[in-house]
């Protein structure tokens, strides 16, 4: 059994959903949006950058983790849920929103 791996990986990219140009976060690793909060299917272990999903991740929700939240995503191309920590900079009208979805 293979145990998760984390790969640091701080990247500037161009988000999928929005267009917006993403700049790396300083602290940890950037895994997704913080002006619209999406993100994108690329890796199987974080970091690692082997998944051939490359679907859209979608913000469908949120859950407590520890003194933060973490974001739950949903693939559109395969379906699979996937969740990353909220980050310093993501748009907090966007979480609040989130956290009122019904």
């Amino acid at each position: 059994m293979e145990t998760k791996k984390f790969t640091m990986r701080d990247e500037a990219f161009i988000c999928l959903n929005c267009g917006r140009e993403v700049l790396p976060l300083g602290y940890t690793a950037r895994d997704h949006c913080p002006f619209c909060l999406y993100s994108k299917h690329v890796d199987i272990f974080p970091g690692d950058r082997k998944n051939t999903c490359q679907g859209l991740l979608k913000p469908i929700d949120l859950e407590k983790f520890k003194d933060s939240y973490k974001i739950i995503y949903q693939c559109a191309k395969c379906g699979e849920i996937h969740k990353n920590i909220m980050a310093r900079d993501d748009d907090l009208e966007k979480i609040i929103a989130l956290s009122k979805k019904e």
